[in-house]
This record gives structure tokens, sequence and C-alpha cells, in this order.
């Protein structure tokens, strides 16, 4: 599904966009100042991005400059009220699709939206799935490949950013339904009123926006798999409607009387804790176990060590056959500011770095001076020291997370930060936190 950002600060006309656009079969997600903005595509890659060009903490034309530097496959169209041919002219000389004058007339803007997709090279290339050398990469991984070949449900448990989409596709790849479909739907973007027409399908005219039959993603995946992220935002009804669903094997379109029967192997994926939902009521327990046949836990990227340069590297072949150029790699004090900085992003957040520093960087390799500001500066920020104490920092301050986390049980914390624990004891020592 096309992703589609809305910055936007007017919010009746920002909510206005995001429903057509919903309704247009588009991703759509809004935000109300450059500041959001600026953390929705450091958190993922939009293809289309609408933006007003008069902002309440900047403007347009200084945030399209930094999301042409960021996202550069974004395509960005400039909305304004104030029609001016220099300020187009200038938008456009950014990098800007188009320029929009208010009121946006819906009609116009997805007949330029169709435009630019179809001149876009589509699907986009993906990314293969690599497991990692740490040992919470490898431990994720043999849990990977021994639950593949079963037909046990998954639930993916993890940060946002840390590829669990990746992880459901590599297990429906590696099992039995292989050749069947794989259907990946974010229950995060759904808007509540259209969730049951998502995942079952409508017959026309079964509500306002109904112009057309619609298979729901349990018919597009009949024979092979379902993977539903961030389950945890489904309503309570659309959640008994997805219980039935897995029990019978048979769904009903919205509008329809006719049960349809389908063949799927559910892979569900969360960034909340659904047993604390589940105590709030807002989860159901029954779905919960159903769902939960076998549990994954992706670490953080911030816990896969040298993991983290590995992942880069991997990324910057994937940059480089994208923006058509030839980076051989880091030099080796970038690689030592990466393994320090604090990826709160994880694996998309990395992607996104490395795809901006491949686009500003003359090469052959990445230095320090490509790396964003964030990175770059926390050097300065902590008054000099050098890259390979602020990793100590980091690890010490994870160690401390971890044991936190797990009550002081130290089996338990050196398996959340993929150590064994003899090595655990010896940082402990060494951190002096005995």
């Amino acid at each position: 599904m096309v992703k589609i950002l809305i910055i936007e600060d007017d919010v009746a006309f920002n909510t206005l966009l995001k429903t057509w656009l919903t309704k247009g079969g588009f991703r759509a997600e809004g935000v109300l100042s450059a500041a959001e903005a600026i953390k929705a595509v450091q958190s993922q890659v939009y293809d289309i991005i609408l933006s007003d060009l008069r902002l309440p903490d900047t403007d347009g034309l200084t945030l399209l400059k930094w999301i042409r530097e960021t996202s550069p496959d974004s395509t960005v169209f400039i909305m304004t009220g104030y029609a001016d041919i220099q300020t187009a002219v200038q938008a456009i000389r950014l990098g800007a699709a188009d320029y929009l004058e208010k009121p946006v007339d819906p009609v116009v803007l997805k007949e330029k939206i169709d435009e630019v997709l179809r001149k876009k090279d589509r699907p986009h290339e993906r990314i293969p799935f690599i497991k990692g050398d740490s040992p919470a990469s490898l431990r994720l991984y043999d849990y990977m490949m021994l639950v593949a070949p079963t037909l046990l449900s998954v639930l993916i448990a993890g940060e946002s950013g840390t590829g669990k989409e990746y992880v459901a596709n590599h297990i429906h790849q590696n099992s039995s339904r292989r050749d069947g479909p794989f259907v990946a739907l974010d229950c995060g973007a759904i808007p509540r009123d259209l969730a049951s027409s998502e995942l079952f399908g409508h017959l026309k005219g079964s509500f306002t926006s109904a112009i057309s039959d619609k298979k729901g993603a349990f018919e597009m995946a009949d024979g092979g798999t379902l993977f539903l992220d961030e389950i945890g935002n489904l309503s309570p009804d659309v959640q008994m409607q997805l219980l039935r669903a897995l029990q019978e094997g048979m769904i009903k379109p919205v509008g329809s009387s006719r049960m349809v029967e389908v063949n799927i192997r559910i892979i569900t994926a969360t960034n909340v804790d659904l047993k604390q939902m589940i105590e709030q009521g807002k989860f159901r327990e029954d779905l919960y176990h159903r769902i939960n046949e076998f549990q994954l836990n992706i670490p953080r990227l911030q816990e896969r060590g040298q993991d983290i340069l590995l992942f880069a590297h991997h990324f910057l072949e994937y940059a480089n056959r994208q923006m058509k150029k030839q980076i051989t790699g880091f030099t080796p004090e970038a690689e030592q500011l990466m393994l320090a900085y604090c990826w709160r992003g994880n694996l998309r957040e990395l992607l996104n770095v490395v795809r901006r520093t491949v686009l500003l960087s003359e090469g052959p390799l990445i230095t320090v001076t490509d790396l964003p500001d964030e990175i770059r500066n926390i050097q300065s920020a902590r008054s000099g020291q050098d890259a390979h104490s602020l990793k100590e920092q980091h690890e010490r301050q994870m160690i401390i997370e971890a044991l936190a986390r797990t009550r002081n049980n130290r089996t338990r914390a050196a398996r959340l930060l993929g150590i064994d624990r003899k090595t655990l004891y010896n940082k402990m020592k060494l951190y002096r936190l005995e």
C-alpha cells in the first residue's frame, strides 16, 4: 500500500486530506509541524509527502530541502493558500514534484499522485534478510528456522524499526507455504471504521465509500501467510471478528451474507506489551493465546554489537545500487561513532542514515563529516571523550537497564543482552556494577 505523509498545521484540513486519501486506497498519516514530520521521515520511508508551505516551526521550502536529502525516494508536493509563481518555481527547483494551491481539489490531487506512481519503478527493490553474527541475532535466527516449517502461529515482539516484517517474510519463505502469497497489513495505519473491510473485504455499496467489491487481506493471503503488524491497535469488536475467523477458517465480507473459506497461516507483530493490554481490558486474552503459539523477541539494534556495521555495509550496497554510486565503505572513525550511537529507530534509522550519507558523500569512503549531526556531534557533546569510551558508557547503561528489567536476574539479563553469563559477570566487574 502506498504510504503518504501529510504535513499540515490546519487540523481540520489535515484530517480531511487523510480521509480523502484513505478512501482512495492509500495509507495516509498526518502531522501538524515540521518537527513531527522530521521524526516521521526518520522512522520510515514515505512514497508521497504533502507539505504545507507555511508551518508553525519552519517554512515548507526549508523542510523540503531536508526531506530531499534525508528521503530522496519520497515525492514531495508543496501546498499553499498563497499562490506565488516565484515560490512555486523555487519549490520545483528544490525537488518538489508539483505546487498545489489551496483549497486542494481532491480529484486533481489524486490524478497527480497517480501520475507520479506510474512513473515510479514499482515495486521497489526489497532489501534481503540478513541474520547477523551477534549471539542475539544468531539466537533469533535459530528460533525463526525452528518455527518456520511448522503451522504454529507466531507473535513477533520488538521495538519499531527492528525489522518485524522482514522476520515474518523470512519465516514464510522457509515454510511449506513459500509458493503461496505473503500479505502484510499494518493494523496501526487502518482507520477504525475500515478495519473489517481491510481484513475481510466488502461488497459494493456496503458503506459510503465502497464503490466496488474488494477482497480483504484474508482472501488475498489464502494458501499463504497473513502478517498483521501492530495488532494491538485493533478495536475490541475487530479482535472478536479476527478470533472467530482464525478459529473457524471462515470469513464474511462486509455487506455479505456468504461465508468464505480461507486457509492461512497467521503471523502477528507488536511493539507494545499485549499482556499489559489484557490486564487493562484492551486486548482479548483468548485472541492473544490464539496468535501466540510461538513468540519471537527481536533484539534492539543497540543489543547486536558489531552487527551494526554488518547491517550498515549491507545497506550501503543497497543504497549504491539505488543511487548508482560506488562508495566502498566507512572510515574507521565513522564506524566507531556508529557503534557508539544509540539507534533509537533501530534498523530503520540505520537504513535512513546510510542512504542519506551515500547521497551526500563524494566517496570513496563515508567519513565522519558525512554522518548526521546527531551522530557526528557525539564526541563534542560529551566533553571530547573518544568514541571507544562512549561505546563503553552505552554498554554500561545497557547492562544497568537489562538488570533493572529482569529484577537483577543475571541469567535473564545475559539472555536479554545476547551474551553468556560469564561475559556479563566480567563486564559487571569492569564497570563496577557488582
